[in-house]
């Protein structure tokens, strides 16, 4: 079973981290994602004031999950939007485009990755953006 569970721990975020061979961001939020009690990756994030961060959403080196990395970023982008904030924006310099689209990401026109989660959570079959 899928779990995508909060990191209390700052210790326990910096090995997580380093099992997915990131980097370990203190001032950051984490999540971690495990399958029938096995590690397979976290993200790190975090709320600015009107935007919130993601650094990572990741695996452990030669882990595939695709389906896993869409529920943790539901589950990350659910924390923020639930924090009022409505903008998100992804800050990592490995991107997976496939990833990003299908969590409802789009490039703006600066090239970064970002969503907006105004009705997100509450229309999500509407979220696309049209080209």
């Amino acid at each position: 079973m899928l779990k995508i569970l909060p990191i209390q721990d700052k210790a326990e975020q910096e090995l997580d981290c380093a099992r997915c061979q990131t980097v370990f961001r203190k001032d950051a939020l984490a999540y971690s994602a495990s399958v029938d009690d096995e590690f397979i990756g976290m993200s790190q994030f975090r709320t600015t004031e009107g935007t919130g961060e993601i650094y990572d959403l990741t695996l452990v080196p030669n882990k595939e999950d695709f389906e896993a990395l869409i529920i943790m970023s539901r589950a990350v982008l659910n924390f923020i939007d639930l924090c009022g904030v409505h903008r998100v924006v992804f800050l990592s310099e490995k991107v997976d485009e496939t990833l990003m689209k299908a969590t409802g990401f789009f490039k703006n026109e600066n090239g970064i990755w970002e969503v907006d989660l105004t009705d997100f959570f509450d229309h999500p079959c509407q979220r696309h953006k049209k080209d």
